[in-house]
């Protein structure tokens, strides 16, 4: 924005490619943009439906292509969404004007529809059917609602290495093999897409920016951005905090029982996170069926006894490491969480990082924005903005976050 300032908050919207008429932009009384890391973002408008003129308008067909850009006057406004209408509701007051809300969604809900029961499999000669990389499963279901994939390299790397433990299974013969190939058992393709994500450590959206804004569906991984977006600072730029931190329900460490053929021994593997060191620890112990005498781990191993979850489900050498992460990741996200207005900012959205300073050591630093409702009307342009401080910010130093004491003079 041009010298840093900002002026009279603005937005344009497009429909099917055309702007839309200026009386009808003079008649949305309140506009509202949310953007998540969960379903398809939203665009809903508040029209004040003076004669009843914009009832049955065509501009409002569902299905019809819809764009919002915001952003503040003089400078031009940026796109941010790029979705189609999906709903109207209306409202008939006695006493005050008929109301018109039009919804679009982004292109995610395409997911959303309908569900299938498949599996995703190789065949090849000689040795039946082997599973196909998560990389291209994500490709293939995407294509297939009209979307372009896009990986991070972090995100892409490290599935690639988690698909080199998976084969390490091949050994044990073709019943292992069989169990790695990847099945939609009745699911919708975004619940599907959503624990293969899960699964490899990644966060699920569709990219707004660019040329093929609208139609990427991308799959970040959190590791391959830690470096902050937006900063805010309390009595400045961020207008209320409320950061919550807490252990209740905390977890140190996942553990799953492996059985090992060959030995004809079981062993419960643990991944952990430690706290002091901002380190992943792992231990592997021989497992007896239970959680007591086995699990006294070493006191640098780690893992604190009592505050550790046992996945209960079907694990093998193959699938361990992916199991693992998607139980342990999104628990150890969920330890300091927040939430904070601030004047509007088109910057807040969905994964970026924010990095705010300004309110001590405990609870300043980097967090990731899980969710962002940006809204326009009477009160002017505001965002407002739910955070987690991921667990990776943890192994960047503190004063590099902003993240100090307050010092009184």
């Amino acid at each position: 924005m041009s010298n840093g300032y900002r002026y009279a908050p603005e937005f344009r919207i497009t429909i099917n490619g055309e702007p839309i008429p200026t009386v009808l932009r003079a008649s949305i009384s309140q506009l509202t943009y949310q953007t998540g890391l969960e379903g398809a973002d939203r665009v809903e408008l508040q029209i004040a439906n003076e004669r009843l003129r914009w009832l049955d308008h065509p501009l409002f067909d569902m299905g019809n292509d819809l764009e919002l850009f915001l952003g503040y006057a003089p400078d031009n406004v940026e796109r941010v969404f790029v979705g189609e209408v999906v709903s109207q509701s209306a409202a008939f007051p006695s006493s005050s004007m008929p109301t018109l809300t039009v919804a679009a969604q982004d292109r995610m809900y395409r997911l959303q529809r309908g569900t299938k029961a498949r599996w995703f499999a190789i065949p090849v000669p000689t040795m039946g059917n082997l599973p196909m990389p998560d990389l291209v499963v994500g490709t293939v279901v995407a294509a297939e609602n009209r979307l372009i994939p896009a990986f991070d390299p972090v995100g892409a790397a490290l599935s690639i290495l988690l698909t080199g433990v998976q084969a390490l299974a091949l050994v044990d013969g073709s019943n292992q093999v069989q169990k790695l190939i990847r099945r939609q058992d009745g699911v919708s393709d975004y619940d599907f897409l959503k624990q293969i994500a899960l699964e490899n450590g990644w966060e699920m959206f569709i990219d707004h920016s660019g040329a093929t804004g609208g139609y990427r569906l991308r799959f970040m991984s959190p590791l391959d951005d830690l470096t902050p977006d937006v900063f805010l600072r309390y009595g400045a730029n961020l207008v209320d905090f409320h950061p919550r931190i807490s252990d209740v329900g905390q977890i140190a460490g996942v553990s799953v029982n492996l059985w090992e053929s060959n030995l004809k021994i079981a062993f419960k593997v643990t991944v952990g996170w430690d706290w002091d060191r901002a380190s992943l620890t792992l231990s592997v112990v021989p497992s007896y069926g239970g959680i007591g005498e086995d699990m006294a781990q070493p006191a640098e191993s780690g893992v604190i006894n009592s505050n550790f979850i046992l996945v209960n489900e079907p694990v093998t050498k193959a699938n361990a490491a992916r199991v693992i992460m998607s139980k342990l990741i999104p628990r150890l996200n969920q330890r300091l969480t927040a939430q904070a207005t601030t004047v509007g900012d088109i910057r807040l959205r969905a994964g970026s990082v924010l990095q705010i300073e300004g309110v001590g050591k405990t609870f300043g630093g980097r967090y990731r924005i899980v969710d962002a409702t940006h809204t326009v009307g009477a009160n002017g342009f505001t965002s407002q903005i739910n955070v987690r401080q991921d667990v990776w910010f943890q192994t960047i130093p503190l004063p590099e976050q902003g993240a100090v004491p307050i010092h009184l003079e």
